[in-house]
């Protein structure tokens, strides 16, 4: 069945791997050969940059500098766009990812997970749209200069967006970049849903009734996230899946009440899919993405209609891709 991923990790596992291309891995959770046999319609491909020293993340001697990281993952999403021409093109707008569609072809969406590239300077924005980046995750696991990123500690979570953080979500608006709030600090969430002026998403975010965990969105949030048009993708790590965070088994019955309650309290247009394959640890019921079906086959059996279960699959990022990219 069609369907669109909003988050994954894959280009990082790649360049540790020290792979050319993501059209045939090992030991990832997707490439591009596992998509088109999946039926995917689309893939979000984030360029990962962390603000730790870890190089052992990606395989690398030293970490380079974050812009100089991002032009490495951009080296690979675009030979893996070259040599896979024929079953993959990038995508930054609806109308690419029809024409795709129409062509036979997956689309392919170029992401950056953390704003820390942009160091506090609009120009970096209008440089990673020029590289066809089509979403950007405002932070990861560390404050930047767009604002704080998701806490256990209730002062930190309460802190909202910058003053460049404010200003630059309008900016990304009018370059038609997606803000996504996923892994950002509470207060900063309700600064983006009123400063954004497009439909805004959570790519890789579950619901907090069901899992504590800070990553994922609250009722109250759910709720605004619905009013303002935006998605949040269901992520399949077991840390934001459970309600025992011990818990390292994502099974697809779990993913399934997280579904059924963005849908409960937000609404039929309000959930989509943020896999966060290739980014999380722990074991699956849906490995990789040759499983998606399962999810949809579990979705069927509780009774979910058809047409919920295509908007959740596919039209409602398709809805947030021409409300907020064009």
């Amino acid at each position: 069945m069609r369907y669109i991923d909003m988050h994954c990790d894959t280009l990082a596992e790649a360049l540790a791997g020290k792979a050319d291309t993501a059209y045939a891995l090992n030991g990832t959770m997707l490439d591009v050969k596992r998509l088109s046999e999946a039926g995917a319609g689309a893939q979000f491909f984030a360029m990962f940059v962390p603000q730790r020293n870890e190089p052992g993340w990606f395989g690398l001697e030293e970490m380079p500098e974050a812009m100089e990281l991002v032009e490495l993952l951009y080296r690979i999403y675009c030979r893996t766009m070259d040599e896979c021409a024929e079953i993959i093109s990038p995508a930054r707008s609806l109308a690419d990812y029809r024409a795709n569609l129409a062509a036979g072809k997956l689309s392919a969406f170029l992401t950056v997970e953390n704003g820390y590239p942009v160091a506090g300077r609009m120009e970096n924005l209008e440089k990673l749209a020029g590289m066809g980046v089509g979403l950007m995750t405002l932070t990861w696991n560390d404050p930047n200069c767009f604002g704080t990123n998701h806490s256990a500690d209730p002062e930190q979570m309460r802190q909202g967006l910058t003053d460049f953080g404010k200003e630059a979500v309008g900016y990304m608006n009018e370059l038609g970049i997606v803000v996504d709030v996923s892994h950002l600090s509470d207060g900063g969430f309700y600064d983006v849903a009123r400063y954004c002026k497009r439909p805004f998403v959570a790519s890789h975010s579950n619901c907090r009734a069901l899992c504590g965990a800070t990553r994922n969105l609250t009722d109250d949030m759910i709720r605004v996230l619905a009013e303002r048009g935006g998605v949040s993708g269901i992520n399949f790590a077991p840390g934001f899946v459970n309600a025992d965070t011990s818990d390292r088994y994502t099974s697809v019955s779990a993913l399934c009440d997280h579904v059924a309650h963005f849908r409960n309290v937000g609404g039929e247009e309000c959930v989509g899919i943020g896999t966060d394959f290739d980014g999380i640890r722990g074991e699956f019921e849906i490995g990789d993405c040759t499983g998606m079906h399962l999810l949809f086959d579990e979705l069927h059996r509780r009774g979910f209609s058809d047409d919920f279960i295509d908007r959740f699959a596919f039209g409602n990022v398709e809805r947030v891709i021409g409300d907020a990219m064009g």
